[in-house]
This record gives C-alpha cells, structure tokens and sequence, in this order.
C-alpha cells in the first residue's frame, strides 16, 4: 500500500519506518528539511532501539522522505503524525495539528482518488471529527465521505521500545467511520494483526481518542500508587519490592509498572493526563483522582532530595546525578524527572554534575550552569553524594571509590553494592 505520514517526530518516524518494515511504500512528510536529508541518508533523526537500522535498510527503496506536501496525492493513506503540545493550562494546543491538515487538505484537492486520513496523533475526543475533519473539507473542497474519509489510530509507543511496540503490539485500535476506511485500515495492518497476541479493536473514532487517554491515565495512576505505597511501606521500614512483587501476583493487578520510585515523565504521561484533566474540567467534571495522581508524582523528587539532605550539608556540596533521560533506551528529556532533582538540589545550593550515555546535548542548552561528565565514574570522582534518576543498565555494579563521601540516594533501586558505601537510601525501600 501506498502510505503517507505527516510528522516525523518520535511516532512520525517510528510509524514510518515500520510500515517500510512491513513492506508499505512510505514517504514521510516533514517541513524540518534537516530531518529529511537525514532520513533520505539512511540516517535515524532520534534515538530508538531498532530505528537507524531499519532506516538504512528502506531509505531510497521503499522509504523516502519530502517537504512536499503534493506528494501525498500518490497515495492511498495518510497519517498525521504531528505534535500536539501541552498549553500552560494543560489544555492541548492544536496549532500544530490545524496547520497541517490544513497543508494536507489543499494538498488533496487536486485528487481524484479516494484518500483516507488518519489522525494517529493523541487528542481528546472530538477534535478528529470537529476540527481535523473539517478543514480538510474546507480546503479540499470536498466533502467528507465523497472522496475522502477520517479515522483514529491511536500509537502505543514507548520511548526505547517503541519499534518492538509498533510491531508487536498489544492490540490495534481502529476508530472509524466507515467500513471502507476500516476495511483499509486491516489491510495495512494484516501482518501485525496475523499474531494471535495481538487483539484488534474496531470501534466508533472519539470512543478511539479516549482509549488512548484511558490507557495512559490508567497506567500513570497505577505508578503513582504504586510510589504511595513504596513511601508508606518506607516509613514502616519494609521493602517496598518484596510487597509489590506479592501483590502484582494478583492476576487482577499483575506485575507490570510495579517498580517503586522516582516516578513517571516523559512526553506521553504527563501530557496525556493534564489535558485529559483539563478536558474533564472543560466537561464540568472535577479529575480528582487523576489530579492527586500527578501530585504523588511531583513530589517524588523532592523527597529524594530531602533524603539525601539528611546525610549531606547541600549548600556548597558536590552532587553526581546519574541519568538525565526520563527512562533508560531513549534520549528524551522530556518531563524527566532528573530535571526536577537538579532544579531542587540548585535551590539547595548543591554544584550538581550530571551524566547520561545518551541525552546530555539534550539537556546541556537548558541547564548550561551545570557541569557534564563523560562517564558515570567522571561524575561520581570528588562527589559528596549522589543522586540514581535514571536506570541505565550500565550504573549497575559502579565502584563508588573516587567519591569524597560514598553517599547514595537510589530513585530506581538500581544493582549497588551497598556494602561499598557510607551511606545508601532507596526513595521508597
């Protein structure tokens, strides 16, 4: 099938790559021309575990990329794939989102074929329907359903896994409004949907906007709750893991996202639960639950500093944080919450230097005040404690023998031996 995506940002490129993976004719549309030359190369524009690869395998045979918006005539399916950022207010800010149908609408009214647009962008309910929907038929001339069609195809990607997620999902989500743009929809997606672990839901398009707030609410209340319980269970001195892993045996519960810590960041949680609060009080409703989900998660970070101020005189001290990425496999900083850490011990007085194998460019224009090292033994050297935000693989089994006091606060209970230093504090064990 012949398929175009719009946006090449995390979801953009990953979407596009994969479905070059599966054997699609992809061109991907993007106005950074950086990014374009770069995916014409055979080059990844992101970190992502398996991206680069597949990239180099399909550019310039069956994955190529364009600023031209014109393109999308010669194909049969588009995806918009474009940021929807998060206002001051939590609100969405669809900006973005409007320019592009509005490119991809004029773009589409010198077709004659059928096109199916597909918003694979998270939005709250309606916005597929009431705002995309009607700028393409403003600026196509064409009305709905006489030539081009609309559906939702919510992601459910997760930064450094997120090719493995694309291709071996869960389950798809098809909102749509029509059984021709369904019908299309399974074609596309006939070889991922051939695993039998992989369930396929078809639905109505604002039932498939909500799924993916849904899930993403579900899953940041059920972290948060979990980071309740590591702090409860912290203060009657017991293991917080060795509890959560009895509970997670409950096939009602399960294990997974039971790990106790620093909490959730990123660009899909935060932003996915402030506008869907937002949105509730938009609807007259009070979120309070997931408002007090995002409160638990704000202040872990602050209680991880606090607990290192127990040991350590801040003021003047010298703190290692090791991670800056909001998880390990990914160079986004987005929402992480190691940014919190190094804000809190700044306003403590701490000189903080920081490591991360991926995202210190990422990090370094916003936070030039703070020193960088090269390694996490560089950071750790002359150190009068230390701070674990992210869990890298590589911070297991560290030698703590360059630091001036041996002092560390674990927000990700990462493989220490704790037997090496002065003093080691899990946040929530």
């Amino acid at each position: 099938m012949n398929v175009s995506i719009v946006g090449s940002g995390y979801v953009g490129t990953t979407v596009a790559a994969c479905l070059a993976d599966l054997g699609h004719d992809v061109i991907n549309i993007e106005i950074d021309e950086d990014i374009v030359d770069a995916i014409n190369a055979g080059e990844a524009p992101i970190h992502e575990s398996g991206l680069a690869e597949r990239i180099a395998e399909h550019a310039g045979t069956n994955l190529r990329a364009t600023t031209e918006y014109d393109d999308v005539r010669d194909t049969d399916v588009t995806f918009l794939c474009l940021p929807t950022p998060q206002s001051d207010d939590g609100s969405l800010d669809l900006a973005i989102m409007r320019a592009g149908a509005e490119s991809l609408g004029r773009a589409l009214a010198d077709k004659d074929d059928d096109h199916l647009v597909v918003v694979k962008s998270t939005v709250l309910p309606g916005t597929t329907e009431d705002v995309v929907g009607p700028i393409l038929e403003s600026e196509s001339g064409t009305p709905l359903g006489d030539g081009i069609e609309i559906a939702m195809n919510p992601e459910f990607l997760r930064m450094g896994t997120a090719v493995g997620d694309f291709l071996e999902p869960d389950k798809v989500v098809l909102g749509t409004a029509s059984e021709g743009a369904a019908a299309t929809l399974r074609e596309l997606y006939a070889p991922i949907l051939e695993r039998e672990e992989t369930d396929l839901v078809e639905t109505d398009i604002r039932e498939a906007e909500l799924i993916k707030y849904a899930n993403n609410a579900f899953l940041a209340s059920k972290v948060s709750l979990v980071n309740e319980l590591g702090n409860i269970a912290r203060e009657y001195d017991a293991d917080a893991y060795e509890v959560l892993e009895a509970v997670g045996l409950d096939d009602r519960i399960s294990e997974r996202f039971m790990r106790s810590g620093l909490g959730w960041g990123g660009s899909c949680f935060p932003k996915d639960v402030n506008a869907l609060r937002a949105g509730a009080r938009e609807q007259g409703y009070d979120p309070e639950l997931l408002d007090a989900t995002v409160a638990v998660n704000d202040e872990q970070p602050r209680r991880l500093v606090g607990l290192l101020a127990d040991h350590v005189d801040l003021e003047g001290a010298r703190i290692a944080v090791l991670g800056l990425s909001f998880k390990p496999g990914t160079d986004d900083v987005r929402k992480s919450r190691a940014l919190d850490v190094i804000e809190y011990l700044a306003d403590r007085g701490a000189d903080v230097v920081a490591y991360d194998p991926v995202a210190i460019e990422n990090v370094r224009p916003d936070y030039p005040e703070i020193e960088y090292a090269d390694s996490a033994e560089g950071a750790l050297e002359g150190a009068d404690g230390a701070v674990v935000a992210t869990d890298w693989p590589e911070f297991d089994d560290l030698s703590f023998e360059g630091m001036a006091r041996r002092v560390v606060v674990d927000g990700r209970r990462i493989d220490i031996d704790e037997d090496a230093l002065e003093v080691y504090e899990g946040l929530t064990w």
